[in-house]
């Protein structure tokens, strides 16, 4: 028996008193309200609930290829337990209570290995939690289980680690997720847990959460810690919630943002006071939106998708949206074009490595040396491996400057925002990607269509993608909204409103309701 599974079965047996409640809870889809409404009823205890997740994993996971989970949680029940004793005792409970979350394996988690996809990291446990996990903790979340991961988060093309092997996309097993988050996205979607977090360097949330049909959020670079998150770019990484609606994951993002001294790029006093204010489903009435044609338009760009995306416009039309069609933004490509290359990630996981009690590697590049890698992750580390591991990349020849103080990036932001003015826009809209995923055997031959590259990560900005429709009725697509600098309310505004609207989630086949145990 696979060690995964060997231990699952010993979690469900020792929590077997309550697993006569299951069939009484559809976890297939259930929400963070639809399991603190049952705890509070009475009909479901937190173990039931962490139980029965337990179960979909055992399941569903390593039997049908999915692959999205990599290691459980083994105080996940010690958990639930606690807060059912909370329960019964009448304390008041914290804002998350027995929300069973997946956490992709780049998270610090002082109780789990943590490996970033690494076979090399493959015995290493942080001594304490990532800055989010931390959070989410205390507002009584649960860590149910970490999720595979691209190798080193190098690539938003597939879910391949040296660790864990390959992830599938749980809508279509031949089919990839999109990288690098993409265990945490299929299981989601295939309802292993309620929700979970990715990190986005590039694509990384919002590629993945498009492919699987769910909410996913990027926030403005500054607003949200990456504290204890494996770096890819540090100055380009964000890391937050996935989740299969709106009000889920900014019930995740509300406990989450905010300044943290161990952060040195996130600033204080600009998170809003509560971010579940701006879920009003009304939302869109009066907003105007710019068509990013530039992206949405783009060479190779899938027809069925841009039906998908004339029929969200015509969508958020029909919601009170006013649509300016197209955003001109003129010197996009030449700004872009002019940002140079920073391959700093030998030398921010370098700085990664002294977190540590006891690192596994002093420098990355023993990897290239052992060749504890994937295949897939090969031409990447060579490409990173010729830059600096031990100097700042400020202080490079020719120097990389760090954001926020790196001129061309702070050009194009600059000239986005001037754009946004000039039109009286609120945000920008396109599709998270203009293709459907790719065949999971040919994930680099059909890579195109990933919008989530463009503008947003270079320019620090803030953006969300909801899911929009489905390819032949059955991939995922999903629609990204982008706008000024610490505009997450107005997004999620705008985004809670679109899902509202048009409640185009459905779970994948094949992942359906347990039979009672």
């Amino acid at each position: 028996m696979h060690r995964l599974q060997f231990f699952l079965a010993l979690c469900l047996l020792l929590a077997g008193f309550n697993a006569s409640s299951q069939d009484r809870f559809d976890f297939v889809e259930a929400t963070i309200g639809d399991i603190q409404e049952a705890i509070r009823s009475g009909s479901q205890s937190c173990q039931a609930i962490v139980a029965g997740y337990l179960r979909r994993i055992e399941a569903y996971d390593k039997a049908s290829g999915l692959n999205a989970i990599t290691a459980i949680n083994p105080g996940a029940l010690a958990v639930a337990a606690g807060l059912d004793r909370a329960v019964a005792a009448g304390e008041a409970l914290p804002e998350l209570f027995c929300a069973p979350l997946l956490i992709k394996d780049n998270f610090d988690t002082a109780d789990m290995v943590t490996t970033g996809g690494s076979i090399a990291l493959r015995n290493s446990i942080p001594p304490d939690d990532a800055f989010m996990v931390r959070r989410l903790r205390e507002a009584g979340a649960i860590v149910l289980a970490k999720t595979n991961m691209a190798e080193w988060a190098f690539s938003p093309r597939e879910t391949v680690s040296s660790s864990y092997g390959r992830t599938a996309n749980a809508y279509d097993l031949e089919r990839v997720p999109a990288g690098s988050s993409g265990g945490t996205a299929s299981g989601v979607a295939a309802s292993f847990a309620v929700a979970g977090l990715g990190s986005d360097t590039g694509n990384s949330i919002r590629g993945p959460s498009s492919h699987l049909a769910l909410f996913g959020i990027r926030s403005t670079l500054g607003l949200t810690s990456r504290d204890g998150v494996i770096p890819l770019s540090f100055d380009r990484d964000i890391a937050g919630p996935m989740a299969r609606t709106v009000e889920d994951g900014v019930r995740l993002f509300n406990v989450v943002a905010g300044y943290d001294p161990n952060d040195p790029l996130t600033v204080a006093d600009r998170r809003e006071a509560d971010y579940r204010q701006f879920l009003n489903a009304d939302g869109l009435r009066g907003k105007r939106l710019g068509v990013f044609r530039t992206l949405a338009d783009r060479d190779g760009a899938d027809p069925e998708i841009q039906a998908l995306f004339s029929r969200a416009i015509a969508d958020l039309r029909a919601a009170g949206a006013e649509i300016v069609d197209p955003f001109v933004f003129n010197r996009f490509r030449e700004l872009s074009d002019a940002i140079p290359s920073c391959g700093r990630f030998r030398y921010d996981v370098n700085q990664y490595f002294q977190t540590l009690d006891e690192p596994p590697l002093l420098d990355v590049n023993e990897v290239l040396e052992t060749g504890e890698l994937a295949e897939q992750s090969l031409s990447a580390f060579q490409y990173y491996a010729q830059f600096p591991g031990n100097v700042v990349p400020d202080d490079w020849d020719p120097p990389c400057p760090t954001w926020p103080n790196n001129l061309q990036r702070n050009q194009l932001l600059e000239a986005f925002q001037s754009a946004l003015d000039a039109a009286n826009l609120d945000a920008v809209i396109y599709p998270t990607w203009s293709n459907p995923p790719s065949h999971i055997d040919r994930a680099v031959e059909e890579y195109r269509g990933d919008n989530s590259q463009q503008l947003v990560p270079a320019a620090g900005l803030p953006a969300v993608t909801v899911p929009m429709g489905y390819w032949q009725d059955r991939l995922p697509a999903g629609l990204q909204i982008t706008g000024r600098p610490y505009s997450e309310g107005l997004l999620i505004e705008l985004a809670y409103s679109y899902e509202h609207r048009t409640r185009h989630r459905r779970p994948p086949p094949g992942f359906g309701p347990l039979a009672a145990p």
